[in-house]
This record gives structure tokens, C-alpha cells and sequence, in this order.
């Protein structure tokens, strides 16, 4: 396999991977929809922020660490786990009637930095990112070229396919935001995502690796 055939094949296969619906996805599409493109935006860069740093421990050789460490595996899954089953219950047990209520005059302030953090933590949080970039990327890797800027140049594929993905799905729901922002809606959209958030966090705990 040539360096352009394994780029090309890469990219066709984490482009299936990134549209594939998951915790991701549904973390901007909430943000976006709930509090507007700002928000949204916010999110997906957490989540690449997040990408970035596995991206840079998988070059370097540390999430081999991790692969192979099931103590350290375990703690980061159970914290994880753990993280998005309080993040669902708060959406669950309270949640928001729309940016217009209560917060209005913060949002604007604090709703990004939120989101931003929310996506970074969602994502550092997940050890399987870190263990599938260890597994993932070695199989495209011909032999001869060099492993780590090789790496490197993989993860900046997937993030840049994430980018446009998200960027899509921002797009793609900000017409729905004016009716998702009725209290009704909004509130059953909050409780949605907080029982997607606990269906992942508990797959997360009940995974094997």
C-alpha cells in the first residue's frame, strides 16, 4: 500500500466512522439546537480539542499505554461512565425550558464556554477514543513510512472530516432552532439527550474494552 492509497482508505473509513450517530453527534446537535450556532460550534471544538490531544498521545506512543494498562483503562472508563450518567440525569431531572428562561442574559457569556468544555471532557474522558486510535491507525501505516508524523497526518484527517461533519449538523438544525426553543420542546429535547447521555454512559461502564 502506497502513502496515498493509505490516505485514501483512511479517509473513506473514519468518514463512515465520523457520520456514524453517536455520543458526538448528539452533543452538538443538542447544543446547536437548544442554544444556537455559538453553542454548537463550541462543542464541536471541545470535541476536536479532545481528538487533538488522543491524536498527540497516540503519535508519542502513550494511549499504547493505556491499550495495555486495564488498570488505567478502567479507571479513565469508570470516571467517564460515570461523568455522562450525571450529565443525563441533570438534563433529565432539570431540564432547561429554553435559552430564554432564566439565563437569557448568561448565555450569551457562558453557554460556549460550556459546551466547550462539556465536548472536551466527553471526549478525553472516553479511554475507547484513545484505544481506537491506537488500533485503528497502525493498520494504515505502510510499511517504511514514519509511524509518528504518519500518525499525526491520520489524525488530522479525521479531524478535519469531524470539523465539516459538525459544521453540517450545526447547519442542519439551525432552521429547527426557533421551534426547538419553545419550553415544551426544549424540555423534552433536554430530557432526550440526558437518557442518550446515561445509554452511553452506562454501554461505557458495561463495555469490555
Amino acid at each position: 500500500m502506497t502513502l496515498i492509497q493509505a490516505l485514501l482508505a483512511f479517509a473513506f473509513a473514519a468518514g463512515l466512522l465520523t457520520v456514524t450517530p453517536g455520543l458526538d453527534t448528539a452533543i452538538v446537535l443538542r447544543a446547536s439546537a437548544l442554544e444556537g450556532r455559538k453553542a454548537g460550534i463550541a462543542a464541536a471544538a471541545g470535541i476536536t480539542l479532545g481528538l487533538m490531544v488522543w491524536g498527540t498521545a497516540s503519535a508519542i506512543g502513550l494511549t499504547a499505554l493505556l491499550a495495555a494498562s486495564s488498570l488505567a483503562y478502567m479507571a479513565l472508563k469508570w470516571i467517564g461512565a460515570a461523568y455522562l450518567v450525571v450529565l443525563g440525569l441533570n438534563m433529565l431531572l432539570r431540564p432547561k425550558a429554553s435559552v430564554a428562561s432564566g439565563e437569557a442574559e448568561t448565555v450569551g457569556v457562558h453557554g460556549p464556554g460550556l459546551w466547550l468544555r462539556r465536548g472536551l471532557l466527553t471526549n478525553l474522558l472516553n479511554p475507547k477514543v484513545g484505544v481506537f486510535y491506537v488500533a485503528f491507525l497502525p493498520q494504515f501505516t505502510p510499511p517504511g513510512a514514519p509511524t509518528g508524523p504518519f500518525i499525526a497526518a491520520l489524525v488530522a484527517i479525521h479531524i478535519v472530516e469531524g470539523a465539516i461533519w459538525f459544521a453540517a449538523l450545526i447547519a442542519a438544525t439551525e432552521p429547527l432552532g426557533r421551534c426547538l426553543r419553545r419550553p415544551e420542546i426544549a424540555r423534552r429535547m433536554n430530557r432526550l439527550t440526558g437518557a442518550i447521555f446515561i445509554g452511553f454512559g452506562a454501554k461505557l461502564a458495561l463495555s469490555r474494552g
